[in-house]
């Protein structure tokens, strides 16, 4: 059967459109994250329906295929950072930095992340999210392929900047594409998914171990000694990463077949195709759907969606939109705070670590490539297991999504000051595995939680919001860095501290997302 033939025959006799309009006081809203029929009425009921929907046809292979697929765009992202900020040593090592201070290739990422959240970020609440979705990972691999043969600084930091802005906004609509078709009792795995962001740091880190470790100059090599045929371990690198970014590109068109999310069209007004492809989920794998397009369009008509979708009114309407209680206003503030704060703690340890692992491990006998390098490897292995506990503890009982940041950046605080006092090899390694998994717990839970409690129709928007907030604290952190002392542990006490800021910010958010379902 056809998707219209089974639309049409699914539809509602006159009798039962007018049983079905009388009875909407019974729709559901009390099982949403928060209740928005004081902002939108129409759009609220529409929004239960759908999610009702939803769960009607259940978790099936789509939404699988999403999980991975959409995860590749969180692997992408990590692995990319990681990428550049591994080979920033060895790039000034061979051509020397343009400024003393400033560590110009971090900058030039923010700055490409910052140009990339904004660009894809506020874009996707207007045309949708299927745009990054089939074509932000090719923009990133030919990019990164690029950034391989640059003959100097200023071009390699150029063309880093290019394919960050190509990741930045990836994952906001990563973690948007899923769980705008997830039923609730799955939306853990949009926590889960940060396990992919493990694996790309996890495989830059293997990769580094390989290439940097026997293809580098050596750590005291000057400019002059440092010379393109006993560096090319960053080459490797970034042509190793970028062929992976293009097999992950085609497989994401060639495995499925992506379509807009059903609670972005629903907030368009675009009811027919609604129903079309959640019909065509729910055909394909045999589920029930019961939704019908009569029932749908019986709620009413969106307001200001006839507009052009570049007009000034849909624009304002995205933004205000996230503050138009107070509650909703206070929530989107105080996650806006998070992001901020997390933006600064990111390249200061995870830009810079390469650098203190360095200084480590001359404190205890030992700096050698390999050392360097295998430990790194060894902290991106660990940072896996910290998504997984993170997935645990958001779906736990008086615990949930605030009690899995807060306590995710608490352990990171204390093994943060603890990791100043580390004296041995050992404890060099140990400690720094630890803080990398207790981090990605509340990293992990961060990434979930955010498009769980900003509402569908400006979901882009907010998440695009608090991701430009992060890479303007990310510009801080990398400056503040540049005028410290990587090689000391002030970077450390300056992180440490965030994190117990984050600690307070998390229990101040108002809504807690566990066991409801995102509007």
């Amino acid at each position: 059967m056809s998707v219209d033939a089974g639309l049409k025959s699914a539809a509602l006799s006159h009798d039962e459109r007018d049983g079905a309009a009388s009875s909407d006081s019974s729709i559901d809203v009390k099982n949403e994250v928060f209740d928005t029929s004081q902002i939108d009425p129409v759009l609220a009921r529409k929004m239960a329906l759908i999610n009702e929907a939803i769960e009607e046809i259940g978790m099936t292979p789509f939404q699988w295929k999403l999980f991975f697929l959409n995860g590749f765009g969180y692997m992408v992202d990590s692995l990319l950072i990681i990428c550049h900020s591994i080979a920033q040593p060895a790039v000034a090592q061979e051509y020397g930095s343009p400024t003393k201070k400033i560590a110009g290739i971090a900058l030039a990422s923010q700055v490409g992340l910052l140009i990339g959240a904004a660009l894809w970020g506020f874009s996707a609440d207007i045309i949708g999210r299927r745009l990054a979705f089939n074509t932000s990972l090719f923009i990133c691999a030919i990019f990164v392929l690029i950034a391989a043969g640059m003959p100097n600084y200023i071009s390699f930091a150029t063309m880093v900047t290019i394919y960050s802005a190509a990741a930045g906004g990836n994952y906001i609509l990563d973690a948007t594409n899923l769980i705008e078709f997830l039923p609730a009792a799955w939306s853990w795995l949009v926590t889960f998914m940060a396990v992919w962001w493990a694996v790309g740091y996890t495989i830059t880190g293997l990769l580094a171990w390989a290439f940097m470790s026997n293809y580098s100059c050596a750590p005291d090599a000057t400019v002059a000694q440092c010379t393109r045929q006993n560096n090319l371990g960053w080459r490797y690198l970034h042509v190793t990463c970028g062929l992976l970014v293009l097999a992950l590109a085609l497989l994401r068109l060639l495995v499925i077949k992506m379509v807009q999310t059903p609670r972005w069209l629903v907030s368009q007004n675009r009811d027919e195709e609604v129903l079309s492809n959640l019909y065509e989920v729910a055909s394909k794998y045999n589920r029930s759907f019961s939704l019908t397009l009569e029932h749908l369009q019986s709620q009413g008509r969106i307001s200001n969606t006839e507009k052009s979708v570049w007009s000034g009114l849909r624009l304002r309407k995205h933004f205000s939109g996230l503050f138009v209680t107070r509650k909703l206003a206070w929530s989107t503030t105080v996650i806006i705070a998070n992001w901020f704060v997390i933006g600064m703690v990111t390249p200061l340890y995870s830009v810079f670590l390469p650098y203190y692992l360095k200084s480590r491990g001359a404190d205890v006998g030992d700096d050698s490539n390999y050392t360097v390098w295998r430990n790194y490897a060894i902290n991106q292995v660990s940072g896996l297991l910290g998504p997984i506990i993170a997935a645990v503890l958001v779906e736990t009982r008086f615990v949930g999504r605030r009690g899995a940041l807060a306590i995710g950046a608490a352990i990171t605080m204390a093994l943060q000051f603890g990791y100043t006092q580390v004296k041995t090899p050992a404890e060099n390694v140990g400690v720094s595995a630890a803080i990398t998994a207790a981090s990605n717990i509340y990293y992990g839970t961060i990434y979930a939680y955010t498009p769980e409690i900003l509402p569908s129709a400006h979901r882009a928007t907010g998440y695009a919001i608090c991701v430009v907030l992060n890479r303007v604290g990310g510009i801080s952190g990398v400056l503040v860095g540049s005028y410290a002392n990587v090689e000391t542990t002030a970077p450390l006490f300056i992180c440490a501290g965030l994190f117990g800021l984050l600690i307070i910010l998390s229990l101040l958010l108002p809504f807690e997302s566990r066991q409801k379902r995102a509007q």
